[in-house]
């Protein structure tokens, strides 16, 4: 099977159920940005494994697919309440990293280590994706559980690279304020 079909050379491609969209629309972008997240998440776990990490990367398959597919046939393909349950597992892991941090100082610059970096690289890109949800939401509020899964989802990362910098006993550099 080759890779290339030339169907994109137009600049549309499909959707799920074979319907054609532009390649520069916001759903395109949305979930164009759900694949780079995860591709990012990849390099995280290149640098520690977590499976936790890797379930997060099969849940955004799912959030990729469901963008993917048109919002009338999520019933058909999806297990919308997924979102729900994922987002609420993402809660209580959040919950549990948080409980071995000291509190917050002051605003954290995204430096440290690579390992820091990269998820802090996850966490921008997470919200990225999160505004183009955002802008679907404005023609169809079905959208939400995946806007809010992104949500919480980036507070994770934030979180995370919190975790890492006590893991690999780095400090966190607050921001100086120029005043």
């Amino acid at each position: 099977m080759k890779i290339y079909t030339r169907t994109g050379d137009n600049g549309t491609t499909s959707l799920s159920d074979g319907s054609r969209i532009s390649k520069g629309s916001v759903l395109l972008h949305a979930y164009g940005t759900v694949d780079e997240l995860n591709s990012f998440i990849g390099v995280v776990i290149s640098q520690i494994s977590d499976n936790f990490l890797t379930k997060v990367q099969n849940e955004l398959f799912v959030v990729g697919g469901m963008l993917a597919t048109p919002v009338e046939n999520w019933e058909k393909y999806w297990k919308v309440e997924r979102l729900s349950e994922f987002t609420a597992e993402l809660e209580r892991e959040i919950d549990r990293l948080s409980a071995e941090l000291e509190p917050m100082r002051g605003f954290i610059l995204p430096q440290g280590s690579r390992l820091i970096a990269d998820t802090h690289v996850c966490r921008t890109v997470c919200r990225r994706a999160e505004r183009y949800v955002v802008q679907l939401m404005e023609e169809n509020e079905a959208y939400k559980p995946v806007q809010v899964l992104l949500n919480r989802l980036s507070d994770f990362f934030f979180i995370l690279a919190r975790f890492f910098h006590k893991k690999e006993k780095i400090f966190e550099t607050l921001y100086q304020s120029a005043k």
